[in-house]
């Protein structure tokens, strides 16, 4: 199990080091070694000076980092959600979005661009902003639609989720109707792009999406329970409600996080989840920080291929995870049906 958590973090700085280098300016790998291990507290003193004041540590610092940071939350966030979901559902097309988080984040979005809403954190634009707050609105409607009747049924939840979506975008589509000269920022925002974001975005997103994985990676044995069914956990020692409410919650608390900062970035939770349950097997003690780890090596090369691939324009990096989920999506369902 160890041996195959290392591996993967190896691979994820060795994705982050290959993004950071490549690009309009090409930069060595050594290079990008040494600048990315010289800003390393104790580690600095180690790493032989190779002139990382310079022009390459301003492109990978200022530009590059932050971006791959961001891809590196928000894919191991899906990912991390998506696997949640996927067992606490019990079926592998079971994705993050679902439970109508998306659409309260992208109304949130359309509103903010729309109406030209004032920041209310220094140095962040206000469109992450409304998209968190009403992405965190949506999951509380969700909530308490699906535990109206004083319990919590998944398939409750799931329907609450798409009424409540299904609202929302018609709320959404209305406004973009209206929007005028801000249609185009308003469907940027909703293809998924990481362009143009800083470490601000950073330090928004990261204590969420930290304490939610963390409390993921905590319920792993408590979901192994919850899928063999509710009556099996009870009997094992785990309440069934109370352990889907925070799986929910924390699942919802980092698809919320996630969908403010990037947008909406689509089956990073859907193909990741299913791949590493191909490679590592069923039990979440396993398969949720594999999926994690993965998720964000994942996303650093959609979005590598996104920026470079016509470069010096830019594909939104929805499109990217689209393309490659969508023949996927396909695939899995074919499979399941046999």
């Amino acid at each position: 199990m160890k041996k195959r958590l290392v591996m993967l973090l190896l691979l994820l700085f060795a994705a982050m080091v290959i993004a950071a280098g490549v690009g309009a300016v090409t930069i060595p790998v050594a290079e990008v070694i040494s600048i990315l291990l010289g800003r390393i507290p104790y580690v600095s003193k180690w790493i032989p000076n190779m002139g990382i004041e310079n022009a390459y540590a301003t492109i990978i610092l200022q530009v590059r980092l932050p971006r791959i940071l961001l891809a590196v939350i928000i894919g191991s966030s899906l990912a991390g959600a998506g696997a949640t979901l996927q067992g606490l559902f019990g079926n592998p097309l079971a994705d993050p979005y679902i439970m109508g988080i998306s659409s309260g984040a992208a109304l949130g979005a359309t509103i903010a661009i729309s109406f030209k809403l004032p920041s209310v954190i220094p140095g962040l634009s206000s469109v992450p902003q409304a998209a968190f707050l009403a992405s965190i609105a949506t999951m509380t409607a969700v909530y308490f639609l699906a535990g109206a009747s004083g319990r919590v049924s998944m398939d409750t939840f799931l329907l609450s989720g798409v009424v409540v979506s299904s609202f929302l975008w018609a709320v959404m589509s209305f406004l973009m109707m209206v929007s005028g000269d801000s249609l185009r920022e308003i469907m940027m925002w909703l293809m998924g792009s990481l362009s143009n974001k800083g470490y601000a975005h950073v330090k928004m997103a990261a204590p969420y999406v930290g304490f939610g994985i963390c409390v993921l990676i905590v319920m792993a044995r408590d979901l192994n329970l919850l899928c063999l069914g509710d009556d099996e956990a009870r009997n094992l020692g785990v309440d069934p409600l109370p352990a889907k409410r925070i799986i929910v919650f924390a699942s919802s608390l980092v698809t919320a996080a996630s969908v403010s900062v990037g947008g909406i970035i689509g089956f990073v939770g859907l193909i990741v989840p299913h791949t590493m349950r191909m490679v590592v097997g069923p039990d979440h003690r396993l398969l949720l920080p594999s999926s994690i780890i993965a998720g964000g090596i994942f996303l650093v090369l959609a979005d590598t291929i996104a920026r470079t691939l016509i470069a010096p324009c830019e594909i939104p990096v929805g499109v990217i995870t689209a393309l490659v989920g969508a023949p996927f999506f396909f695939y899995v369902l074919k499979r399941r049906k046999r």
